[in-house]
Parts: structure tokens; sequence; C-alpha cells
């Protein structure tokens, strides 16, 4: 990234500025904009996060709003109520509170002297939801959005339960709020309510695990804040971006394709960071590319966004895999419309004798995975840098059943989202599938190229599931995660299927064996390229954070089997400690997590997870700890938790969470 300091308008920074909800809620806000706003007014950009901007989106944060304030317009990073340095409490993900003092806070900027009147919402991730989810609602002085790896549906494409299936994602991340959220405000900015502030948080901390078990079903509670539900309502120009090596990498397709307000797509290989600083590599010049969108919707310049491809996307080249690429080989491509006309589904079918074959056939073939298939699945969405990507799938394949096309004669660009169907039997009244689609090459590797997953019971509907009748098959189709994948001539095609995925997924609560009647893949291919069809500028963003290393970042995953029968994957991330150069503040973490399960008993599964939080100042030094574990019997799901806190080595506060759920056909 090309770091730079000299910009067309000269900036000036508010650390915290605070805007009063009505409710009387004082919310602040890290505010970046020309000096001479007032007297030239600027559109707003809105980012309104949970993550703490004095000391959590910092790194990025530097990046990114002196950048977009240097070229005209007034940035607003905001702490949300309950966290970082605002008042008030955070009951859960995308309330209505949440959303509301969102919309808030857009009619309090565009009523400022310094602002046009025309604000804009920009996020990843968090971000990235609630500015769809806040466009849905339409404030009047929004008019356009960026949403960066965000999805359009909390239930079924979100870190919850992903085709039904419960993802051990939905309890390390409710341990990664309930860490997050612990921590007290700074002191030199909300003065001597600080301690106050923050004994009022930790005796209200939810721990966010129950409700989001307590639906486990797509229900009116995630139905919430799902854009999918009415894609009409977004009246925003909404330019969307995802990345290949995340978890959302669906959405990009979905909102190019359903909204009716303007909008674009761009797809790289990135994991779940800004594409300015995100890898693999390349990374592009994403502030460049934001700016021509805010200038088109915000000033209402001429800059051709509105002419650019509908969908673009990085064609990624076939690599051997390991657990984390620098970068990935390959080209940008553009489709002009989407879904493309041009792009022609390939019908792969089943044979007898584990083949891929054009002609549909009957076969009568048996999966009995071993619990602990999946432990080369990678993350769900990669934070670190580190071997967090998904590896050799030749380990899961043993204990899954494949289906291998013939040696490609040509190069095939799979591009979009390819669709598993098939007649599926259960010997038990529960079950769960799981489709990859490999490429197998020629140096005797099997890369991942795209997955999906699917509970069974859910074949009446991810709302309305049903038990299995054991023995009678069920009708079973479902869409991979999309995917723009160039596998080359001399290589081939692999379907495997597993019902076991651990530990991306939680167990089903019985061993079961199915049965395949009959089946296919279809692969969306698209015509060839030679050359790439498009070129973004390469990153910019401002100066860095200034800072003191105080502790170095590190991170190491292990997968061993130990003398109890377990297969672990270990992982430890250690995000480093560090002193602001500027205010002094300090700030470290790290995390421990473990994940186990016995290969023939589903029942044995366990996720323990530890979170440390440390940082303050000098005679407020503050150090808060989360440990907890979610295990699971076949009648109920057991989460626990302890959070403790520490002033200046004292404990100040404890407290212990428990639960017991019903499982309900997960």
């Amino acid at each position: 990234m090309r770091h730079v300091s000299q910009f067309p308008r000269k900036v000036v920074e508010f650390p915290h500025m605070e805007i009063t909800m009505p409710d009387g809620i004082i919310l602040s806000a890290r505010v970046w904009m020309p000096e001479d706003a007032a007297e030239h007014p600027v559109p707003a950009i809105l980012e309104h996060l949970p993550y703490r901007k004095r000391d959590g989106t910092i790194v990025r944060d530097q990046f990114t709003h002196p950048w977009m304030a240097g070229h005209g317009y007034c940035c607003i990073r905001v702490d949300m109520r309950g966290t970082g340095d605002s008042d008030g409490l955070m009951e859960d993900d995308y309330t209505a509170p949440e959303l509301q003092d969102a919309c808030d806070v857009i009619a309090w900027a565009s009523a400022q002297k310094w602002c046009n009147g025309n604000v804009g919402m920009m996020g990843i991730s968090w971000g990235g939801f609630n500015g769809l989810q806040v466009a849905a609602l339409q404030p009047p002085a929004l008019k356009a959005v960026i949403s960066i790896c965000s999805t359009v549906d909390r239930y079924g494409d979100d870190i919850h339960f992903k085709g039904g299936s419960l993802l051990l994602k939905n309890f390390s991340w409710c341990v990664t709020m309930l860490a997050y959220s612990s921590r007290p405000p700074d002191p030199l900015l909300v003065g001597d309510k600080w301690m106050d502030m923050w004994r009022e948080r930790l005796e209200n901390m939810p721990f966010q695990i129950t409700p989001w078990l307590e639906h486990q079903h797509r229900d009116a509670y995630w139905q919430h804040g799902s854009v999918c539900e009415d894609y009409s309502a977004i009246k925003a120009a909404v330019l969307s971006i995802g990345g290949w090596h995340d978890g959302y990498r669906n959405t990009v397709s979905h909102l190019v394709e359903n909204l009716e307000a303007p909008v674009k797509g761009i797809v790289g290989p990135w994991n779940h960071k800004y594409p300015h600083y995100a890898g693999p590599k390349p990374a592009i010049g994403f502030l460049q590319e934001a700016k021509r969108w805010w200038d088109k919707w915000l000033k209402d310049e001429e800059t051709g966004v509105e002419d650019d491809p509908a969908y673009r996307a990085w064609l990624m080249d076939s690599v051997a895999p390991k657990r984390w690429h620098d970068e990935r080989p390959g080209r940008w491509i553009a489709n002009n419309t989407w879904p493309d006309p041009n792009i022609h589904k390939i019908e792969l079918h089943f044979s007898a004798e584990q083949s891929l074959i054009a002609e549909s056939a009957n076969i009568d073939l048996e999966i009995a995975s071993p619990q602990d298939c999946g432990i080369e699945s990678g993350e769900f969405f990669p934070f670190a840098f580190g071997d967090e990507l998904p590896g050799d799938q030749q380990v899961d394949d043993k204990g899954s059943l494949c289906f291998d096309g013939d040696f490609l004669l040509e190069a095939a660009d799979i591009v979009g989202a390819p669709v598993f169907s098939a007649q599926i039997a259960s010997d038990k009244t529960c079950g769960q599938i799981i489709a990859r689609l490999c490429d197998m090459r020629p140096d005797g590797s099997v890369a991942l190229i795209t997955a999906g997953i699917f509970n069974l019971t859910h074949h009446t509907g991810h709302g309305t599931p049903s038990p299995l009748v054991p023995g009678k098959p069920v009708e079973i189709s479902f869409s991979l995660d999309q995917i723009a994948y160039r596998i080359p001539a001399g290589h081939r095609l692999r379907l495997s299927l597993s019902n076991a995925w651990f530990p991306m997924i939680w167990p089903s609560p019985e061993i079961t064996r199915l049965t395949i009647g009959k089946g296919n893949i279809t692969v969306p291919v698209r015509p060839f390229v030679t050359d790439g069809e498009w070129e973004f500028e390469a990153p910019e963003g401002a100066t860095p954070w200034q800072m003191e290393t105080l502790r170095p970042a590190k991170y190491q995953r292990d997968t061993f089997n130990n003398d109890n029968g377990e297969t672990i994957t270990e992982i430890s991330s250690d995000f480093g400690e560090y002193r602001d150069s500027d205010h002094g503040l300090l700030s470290g973490s790290w995390t421990h997590e473990i994940m186990a399960v016995k290969p023939e008993n589903p029942l044995s599964a366990r996720h323990h997870l530890q979170y440390e939080k440390t940082g303050g100042r000098p005679g407020q030094i503050y150090r808060t700890f989360v440990d907890a574990t979610f295990t699971s019997d076949a009648d109920y799901f057991y989460p626990k938790s302890k959070l403790t806190a520490w002033l200046n080595g004292e404990v100040i506060f404890e407290r212990d969470y428990q639960d017991k759920i019903k499982r309900n056909l997960v």
C-alpha cells in the first residue's frame, strides 16, 4: 500500500465528538473532515460499529478515514451504544435500537453546517450488515452504501446456521463479543464517569449464544435484519464487495442480482479485511474506488461508476493447497450483467463407479464419515494472515464418498454457484450432507474450489424442518458457495460428499449412514478468457497508525490426536499488545481455542475458548478474561462461560453464564 500524507484538503480530527440520541444516550464519534468544511460543506460517511474506535478498528481507520476526509468528505466513526466510549447498553446484534441510532446519527449529520445534506454508510462485516439494514429503513439523507464482507440472510449465510447446520463459529463469535464488549471506555475521553459506565456494562453483559440457540430455525428473529426478505426496500445505491477466502462470499451476487437500486459488485481473492490491505494479494485501490462511488451518489459528479460492469471478480488460478497464500494468481473478469447469460451450466451425474458422467444414473452408495472429517476445512472467515485457509482435501476425502470426473482436455472457468441435487436417505431421523467441489491436481494434491452444507431435516424448509423417516429418500437441492476458479487442462473435478465436517459444523446428535440414490452437480462455466478484463488502481492509504509494539502478534494452528482418542484442532492467536504513540492508550489481546471430537462419537464434540483483553493507562490498567465451553448431548446444547474483570490487578467483577437449550433438529 502506498501511504499518502498530503491531500487536496487539509484534514482536522475530532477524537470524541458527542452525538446525543433522542432518548438522551450520548454516542461517541471519532470524526475526520476538511478544515474548511463549515465554509465548503461536504457529504458525511458513517461507520457504525461495536468494535471500539479508540483501540479496536484503529489500524484500518487510520488507513481509511483521513484519506477520504482529505478528498472532501466528513468521516464519522461511531461507537455503538454500550460499546467503546459511548453511553448505554448493547443487547444483541442488529437490534431495532441499534439501527434507529444509525438513522438518528444520519439525520444529525445531514443537518450540520459542515454537511451538504447527503450521507453515505460504509462498513465491513458488522458495519456491512447494518449499512444494508439501515438502507432498508430508508432514512431520507442516506443516498449510498458501501457494504463489505456482509450478508443479506442472517440465518442461512451468517455465522449461525449455514444450510440449517450449526456452525462452530456461532459459539466462538458470541465469546468474542463478550470479550470485546467487556472493556471500559477511555477515561481520557469520558472523564470520571468511566468506572460507572464500565460497571454498568459488566453487570448487564449478554451472553448472546442463548438467543441464537433459542432460534434454531429461520423464524422472525432471523428475518429481522435479513434484507433478502424485501430487496425492494433498499433505495440507496449499493457497492457490494467480498472475498473468495471469506465466509460471506455469496452476498455480492445476491445483491447485484436482486436490488432494484443502483448496484455494483466486486469480489477479490481476499480474507475478512478491507480490500486495500487484505490478503491474499492482489489488493486494490479500494479508497479510489470508494471515492468514485461517493463522488457520484453524494456529490452528483460524473465518475462513470454507473457504467461499470455489474459484477467484477478475481478469477483464481489453480494453486497447490496450503494454509496460507500471500498471493493468488489470476485475473479480473468483468460481467456486464449478472447473472451473466454467457455462463452455461454443465450437469455432471454420479455413477455407481464413483465417476462424474454426462447421463443420469441410479446408484446405491453410502456415506458414513468419521466425526473428524473436516479437519482441512479452514476457518470460516480468516482474520490473521496465518494458517487459516483450507488444506489438502485428500485428508478429508478419506472419510468421504468421492466422484471423480475425467481429465480435462481444456481449461474451464467456473464462475458462480454450483448446485448439488440428490436423492438421499438416512438411517436415522437426522443427518447432514456436505458437498465439496475440488480440483484434483497433477501433483497429487486436492484443492478445495467451493463447498456447501445442508441439514437434511430442512428438506421441508429452513423455517419448517421435519424429522427424516429412516430409509425413506428425500429430494435435496442446494447451492454451494459462489466462486470464480480456473481449473486447467489435465486436472480433474472431484465432488466429495461427507456427513460430518468438523470443526466447521457441529455434529449430528447421532451417527448416521446416508444412502445416495441418484444425484448430480451443476457447474457454471464461463467462456474462457486469455487476458484480464478489468484493472483497478494500486492501493493507497493514509499514514499508518503510530504505535509502540510491546508484544508482537503471532498465530499458530495445530491438528493432532490425543491419548483419549480425540482429534483436536488447537488455535493460538496472539494479537499482540501496543501503546498508542499519540494518546498513550494500551491495548492487547489473545485467544486460545480447542475444538475436539472422537471420530466414532458425535456427542464427544467440545469447543473450548479463552479470550483475554488488556489495556488502559497507568493507574487504570484493566484486564478481562472469558473462559467458555460448548458441549452437547443428544437432546441439549450446553453453553457455559465465565467473565472476570480486573482493575490494577484486583478482581472487580465475576460472572458465570450457563444454559441448557433443547436441540431442535440440529
